[in-house]
């Protein structure tokens, strides 16, 4: 994502405002969004997703089937695609993915350029950073559906399960998913599998926690929703 809006100028004052009021009024999904919208959109700009969070959940949907059947269109991949977004972007939906190389977004969803915004961290997890960025996608450039997708065998959850001990900042990553661990404890079933799940929607629960975000739900503009990928079919099944 490229963020360069030199027109946004927003004052101490204003910032005091959105912080101290806005929260859960609709100030802050008015005010703030109307000023970066503004700064986002360009005269020759794509035209703003006018589709609805099931619309766009189901274009997720579709997409994934195509891939699942070996029928995928590979669209919005022209140059004349490339030109276009080049001057502005409204993606229709957001993923919340994990780095694992096995499972790209716009490929296992078969979406082209400035069709998704979409996250990529070990687990899937929803970090504070992770978090921002989903709201920006959201309030700012307009996606529908937020789908927060796990997948199988994930390394990063079964060195949470294992409580594996591990270099650097790793281990901040397990940490975030220890609570799915816990949660699972006792569940029948394939252990990895229990906790992939399980973490897939505690992360839906915490970007629905989310002021903006679900202020955005309220007003029906938002869905979030989780998804678990399977690797051996590519195949995604939502979760709930």
């Amino acid at each position: 994502m490229s963020i360069q809006h030199p027109k946004i100028n927003l004052s101490r004052r204003s910032l005091f405002k959105f912080g101290a009021g806005a929260i859960g009024t609709g100030v802050l999904t008015v005010g703030l969004g109307s000023n970066l919208l503004a700064a986002e959109k360009t005269p020759a700009a794509p035209a703003e997703n006018d589709i609805t969070p099931d619309k766009a959940l189901q274009e997720l949907l579709d997409g994934n089937e195509r891939f699942v059947k070996a029928k995928r269109r590979n669209p919005n991949q022209s140059h004349s695609r490339l030109v276009e977004v080049a001057k502005g972007q409204k993606p229709f939906a957001s993923v919340l993915g994990c780095a694992d190389s096995r499972v790209p977004s716009e490929i296992v969803f078969d979406q082209g350029l400035g069709d998704l915004f979409v996250c990529r961290v070990a687990g899937n997890i929803a970090t504070r950073e992770e978090i921002g960025s989903l709201e920006f996608g959201s309030l700012v450039l307009g996606t529908k559906v937020i789908m927060v997708v796990g997948h199988e065998r994930c390394g990063a959850v079964g060195a949470a399960i294992k409580g594996a001990q591990v270099p650097g900042q790793i281990g901040s990553l397990l940490e975030a998913i220890q609570p799915s661990v816990e949660s699972t404890k006792g569940k029948s079933g394939d252990k990895l599998e229990n906790v992939c799940k399980a973490n897939i929607l505690a992360q839906v629960g915490k970007l629905k926690s989310s002021s903006v975000l679900s202020e955005l739900i309220k007003a029906e503009k938002l869905k979030i929703i989780g998804g678990y990928y399977d690797l051996d079919t590519g195949r995604i099944s939502l979760v709930s």
